[in-house]
């Protein structure tokens, strides 16, 4: 972890800009208002979104590398790493920076959901660029959350966060929403690499050695994280990204049952199932019927 800053907590981060902590469990900074720092690279165990207007350099995000652009936003979630390496140069930050601890969401409804805002665990290089007024939108939400923490605390106090909070991950899924349609094209070249990827698994005999096909694998080799290639799909075509890889595992073992003289053990092998009866129980479940069944109806 050499070279690593630990960000545990919301005072931590705020000690980094060099800004006080009005609350211990969330933080609004303004890059403006910070200190200039030296780049780091850094591990979170909070939450944060980030909406970035300067020029990072090249960023180190979790396992992937990104060339940052100015006006995208980010999104980190606890045990999420990201940051520039040193220069030895110091940096004014630009843009504004929300943190919150997950200790600030407990007992609330947003608690039970923040899972299904699935940008959270997104690459880098599948952040969310904003227009003129969706920026607007999203730092509107952030000055009534630096508002409320300015002033007295009430009982009214955490709930209004919350809710400010919650307002704001929402608008965010209507961004990523417009994103997904706007780029069309780059959606299509995905998507009809992702066949041809589901075609060469089973062709290659890839299913054979190395198992079942998932989500995760699909989507490395396609470079994009797991979450926001299902959520690409789903935008796209309405169905899963696991819905799409069991349709094609279907369309394969049909095609073998009904054209080879494998026997159903062998085909679930070559297919990746780790058991034959697996493979039986899958087979009855996704088309109605046995595979003894089926091959019996189509000879």
């Amino acid at each position: 972890m050499d070279g690593i800053m630990r960000i545990d907590t919301v005072r931590q981060y705020n000690d980094y800009f060099g800004v006080d902590t009005p609350h211990p469990q969330v933080s609004v900074v303004e890059g403006v208002r910070a200190k200039p720092l030296r780049f780091c690279r850094k591990l979170y165990n909070v939450y944060a979104i980030l909406v970035k207007d300067t020029d990072c350099g090249s960023l180190k995000y979790g396992r992937s590398v990104y060339d940052y652009r100015q006006g995208a936003m980010l999104f980190l979630a606890p045990g999420q790493m990201m940051g520039s390496e040193d220069d030895g140069e110091l940096h004014q930050p630009g843009g504004w920076a929300l943190t919150f601890h997950p200790d600030l969401l407990r007992g609330t409804a947003l608690a039970k959901t923040i899972g299904d805002y699935t940008y959270f665990s997104y690459n880098a290089n599948e952040a969310l660029h904003l227009s003129a007024l969706e920026r607007q939108a999203v730092v509107d939400c952030m000055v009534r959350i630096r508002e409320e923490l300015r002033c007295p605390a009430d009982k009214h106090s955490r709930s209004l966060i919350v809710d400010h909070l919650k307002l704001l991950l929402d608008y965010c899924v209507r961004f990523y929403d417009r994103q997904f349609v706007s780029r069309k094209s780059v959606n299509s070249d995905i998507l009809a690499r992702f066949e041809a990827l589901l075609d060469d698994y089973y062709r290659s005999g890839k299913s054979a050695e190395d198992g079942m096909l998932t989500v995760r694998y699909c989507a490395d080799r396609l470079c994009l994280s797991a979450n926001y290639f299902s959520d690409l799909l789903r935008k796209e075509t309405g169905d899963s990204a696991l819905r799409h890889i069991q349709r094609k595992t279907l369309e394969v073992a049909k095609e073998r049952i009904l054209e080879t003289s494998k026997s159903f053990s062998e085909i679930a092998y070559d297919l990746g199932f780790p058991y034959p009866q697996h493979f039986s129980r899958w087979f009855k479940k996704m088309e109605g019927c046995t595979p003894n069944d089926y091959r019996m109806r189509g000879s």
